[in-house]
């Protein structure tokens, strides 16, 4: 498989403190994790209905959960990513919503 069209940015690879429970508004993100049970079809099917993704987008993120073994697939306050999160784990994908901690 050709990984040269992962054209994304290696700063969201940072690791970031889980503050779900505690934010009330900060901007957020939306991380996916990678797993081995659910297909590449399905994963960017999945970001495509959920994350209003292009295909294009949803391709290159699902490359990048699959490689790297996680990715930010959206931000925003955390009102927002809150159904998204719930909406991919019902498709059985894993995810997670982390605040963005200013360094």
């Amino acid at each position: 498989m050709n990984t040269d069209i992962l054209n994304i940015d290696v700063q969201e690879l940072e690791d970031i403190l889980l503050l779900e429970d505690v934010s009330t508004g900060e901007k957020s993100e939306l991380i996916v994790f990678n797993d081995d049970f659910n297909t590449f079809d399905w994963v960017i099917q999945s970001f495509m209905e959920v994350c209003s993704h292009t295909f294009e987008q949803s391709e290159q993120l699902s490359l990048f959960v699959h490689y790297k073994g996680k990715a930010t697939v959206k931000t925003g306050p955390l009102s927002e990513l809150r159904p998204l999160k719930d909406a991919l784990v019902d498709r059985g994908l894993s995810a997670v919503i982390e605040s963005i901690v200013d360094r």
